[in-house]
């Protein structure tokens, strides 16, 4: 199994009736070379101004990015290509970045790549830690920026942090 570190950036709470704007992909080895990024055209005639800002981009901007059709089957296309087993999804805010990629990928492929569940890193590294007080994002190297490739970097780096420093058994 390959853990694969996502970010997304929406321009609302909600697939379907909002859009997911950009998103970020990390392959979370030791290299952190292999990452994936896609801008996608707005689904969805809302949008929420507030929610839009944290991405960096304008409506104007978001209405030039690429079809989302196109972007979930490029993006499963990496996937098979870089993932030689099962690809894991981890990520930040699962509940958050999940839903949106799952989403996206059932709506335009008809399948998931990643399967029907999604690891927490937050939730994982309390675990780690055993104090649901704690948070993992010092470990981060990575400034986060809000582009979904720095996010997910960092995320990544944290991730090989607890392993490395902290004794996680995972397999990378």
């Amino acid at each position: 199994m390959t853990y694969v570190m996502v970010d997304v950036e929406a321009d609302g709470p909600i697939p379907g009736d909002y859009s997911m704007v950009c998103f970020g992909a990390v392959i979370v080895e030791p290299a952190l070379e292999r990452t994936f990024y896609a801008k996608i055209r707005p689904i969805s005639e809302k949008w929420l101004p507030e929610s839009l800002r944290v991405s960096g981009f304008s409506r104007e901007e978001c209405l030039t990015f690429d079809d989302a059709a196109d972007v979930m089957t490029r993006f499963a296309i990496w996937l098979e290509k870089s993932v030689q087993d099962r690809p894991l999804f981890i990520s930040d805010n699962n509940g958050f970045d999940w839903q949106f990629i799952n989403w996206y990928f059932h709506h335009f492929l008809g399948r998931n790549p990643f399967g029907f569940s999604s690891t927490n890193l937050g939730s994982l590294y309390k675990g780690l830690m055993k104090d649901t007080f704690v948070n993992f994002k010092h470990l981060r190297k990575t400034r986060h920026t809000h582009n979904p490739v720095d996010d997910a970097m960092g995320n990544a780096e944290a991730l090989l942090h607890m392993k490395q420093a902290l004794g996680l058994k995972i397999k990378l």
